[in-house]
């Protein structure tokens, strides 16, 4: 079998090999994931709870090793990637938990009842990123475990290592073999024959609009069930009537956390005149706090970018005619490193604030009304998250009703919470992960007509 190679992007050091699987023996694990998903919808709801939170008290149990493989290739500091496992654990529980929680409907008719019926899909397909592998995983291998599917994930080829061991921890408890499995391998590969085969009857896919695009379109041969969680340029807007101390202080986590690699950040920060100079002052302030180091130092906040490619892509965006109102200093050793840029842009038409950059680069606009301010958030291909800042609840309510945004935060810059549903308009995805929405994603729904009258 050959292999892909694994490097570690803050020293430029090979880290490990993986496997790369043959179109043949992904086919193998279709056979063996259909078979499997036969037998696992079959099981007592009790026994497949009790499965999902086992895997819980396993990721739980090996935390430092899961983060430290996430921290190793992705070149997270070590902080964020054992809050991030952490995370997955909440995640198995919080779906575990929802397993006996899924009902249908009783519709009464003249001539009898319906009911409705909430029925796995069968065989679903993850593909995931490289910039949260392990907690975007588990926000489709849990709800589709618990809505009775199995589940085969392929991992992005540059950060499989933390996915790849969780599929070897839960193979140990595993009621059935195959429920579960994790393949590695290119996209054009192994992401094509997952797509390809009519036995998976769900693709979950997490990355660009434009790779979303080509699943999309090649999804029809198959009529596959489609979730896509793609691009972003999210807008975080700061009103004139807005704790502005307390949106400058949390913007810089807002865009330049994972060094900016997050489809969530806010790199469009939307600013009424009137208090532009003092969120300036503060934003840069905040950002200056930042510590870019070994991401393997508790004290690191910020590591580098996933690859030396990538990192020339984000340069490429940091044109020298921009405005700069902050450039950071970059950690000067082996490694992708990039420091967080602040741009002003009065006129929001530069390719910096009009393009997802997906790295440590905000673009600060402008803007004098409230009607001014949503056109200048409406106005991109994406449509995922944002934040609103400001202390008037009416004005908080109407604007986000106006924002084409699926997640929306106000005077607050999270996007993500397990409860809760998370996806995008736009060119920024189709369907939701997470919250109960999520869970029925992985369904399809049955109804069942019984006729009670002669």
């Amino acid at each position: 079998m050959t292999t892909t190679t694994v490097w570690n992007p803050a020293t430029e050091e090979v880290i490990a090999e993986v496997p790369a699987f043959t179109q043949d023996q992904v086919r193998e694990a279709i056979a063996l994931s259909h078979s499997a998903q036969q037998k696992w919808r079959r099981l007592p709801l009790a026994e497949r709870q009790l499965f999902l939170y086992k895997i819980a008290e396993l990721v739980d149990a090996n935390v430092e090793e899961l983060a430290q493989l996430e921290s190793q290739d992705v070149g997270k500091p070590i902080r964020s990637a054992r809050a991030e496992v952490a995370s997955v654990a909440s995640c198995f529980r919080y779906y575990a938990g929802a397993i006996d929680k899924v009902h249908g409907d009783t519709i009464t008719l003249d001539e009898g009842i319906s009911f409705t019926f909430h029925e796995p899909l069968g065989v679903v397909a993850v593909i995931t990123p490289w910039n949260f592998p392990l907690p975007i995983a588990s926000w489709n291998i849990a709800p589709a475990l618990a809505a009775g599917n199995s589940v085969i994930v392929k991992p992005a080829s540059m950060t499989p290592l933390s996915t790849v061991r969780l599929g070897q921890l839960v193979d140990e408890i595993s009621p059935i073999e195959g429920l579960f499995q994790v393949v590695t391998g290119s996209g054009s590969s192994v992401g094509a024959t997952l797509l390809d085969d009519p036995r998976v009857h769900k693709i979950s896919f997490t990355g660009s609009t434009e790779v979303g695009q080509s699943i999309l379109r090649a999804s029809a041969d198959t009529f596959k069930h489609v979730t896509l969680e793609l691009g972003g340029k999210s807008a975080n807007l700061i009103f004139e009537d807005a704790d502005v101390s307390a949106a400058a202080q949390a913007a810089p986590w807002a865009v330049f956390d994972n060094s900016g690699q997050d489809c969530c950040a806010r790199s469009r920060v939307l600013v009424q005149r009137k208090v532009l100079d003092d969120f300036i002052d503060g934003f840069v302030e905040a950002t200056k706090k930042l510590r870019i180091g070994d991401p393997s130092l508790i004290e690191s906040d910020l590591g580098p970018l996933v690859s030396a490619e990538h990192r020339a892509s984000v340069q490429s965006f940091l044109e020298p005619q921009l405005d700069y109102v902050y450039k950071g200093d970059a950690f000067q050793e082996k490694g992708f490193w990039l420091a967080p840029h602040i741009v002003l842009d009065k006129e929001g038409t530069s390719k910096a604030a009009t393009d997802e950059i997906f790295g440590p680069v905000a673009v600060i606009i402008p803007f004098d009304t409230e009607a001014e301010a949503i056109e200048i958030a409406n106005n991109s291909i994406y449509g995922l998250s944002g934040s609103i800042w400001t202390k008037d609840v009416a004005r908080s309510l109407r604007v986000a009703r106006a924002l084409e945004s699926g997640t929306l935060s106000v005077n607050s810059n999270s996007s993500i919470r397990v409860q809760t549903p998370f996806g995008g308009m736009k060119q920024s995805g189709m369907g939701r992960e997470l919250g109960l929405e999520g869970l029925l994603g992985f369904t399809e729904l049955k109804t069942v007509f019984v006729k009670t009258v002669d």
